[in-house]
């Protein structure tokens, strides 16, 4: 891998899998490296690049956005396969909650 000219994009997506995932980020990051085998490295590097832009950060979200991108159909990530990725929570919407927000603001006026 010496010598090799590669994105910018790629280099942060190394040190990314190798900060979260530690000796394991470096063999995801190896199986990276080996979509090039398959795939232009143009491909790679959006992939690489939307992969870093929605925080999935591993072989499988790269190897899924770069097929995608390659087969022009949307991509569809499931993120509960990767327990290392940090998660949120959004709570299901309740009118009452706006209602409330309508009568503080009928009340202020």
């Amino acid at each position: 891998m010496q010598g090799w000219d590669l994105p910018e994009a790629v280099g942060t997506l190394q040190r990314l899998m190798e900060g979260r995932m530690h000796k394991h980020g470096r063999r995801e990051y190896v199986q990276v490296l080996r979509l090039l085998e398959t795939f232009t490295v143009a491909d790679l590097q959006a992939a690489v690049e939307q992969a870093i832009a929605l925080g999935a950060i591993g072989f499988d979200a790269v190897k899924h956005l770069v097929l995608c991108r390659v087969e022009r159909v949307p991509p569809r990530l499931d993120l509960d396969v990767y327990p290392f990725l940090p998660r949120t929570t959004v709570e299901k919407t309740v009118a009452r909650a706006y209602l409330s927000l309508l009568c503080d603001r009928q009340e202020a006026a």
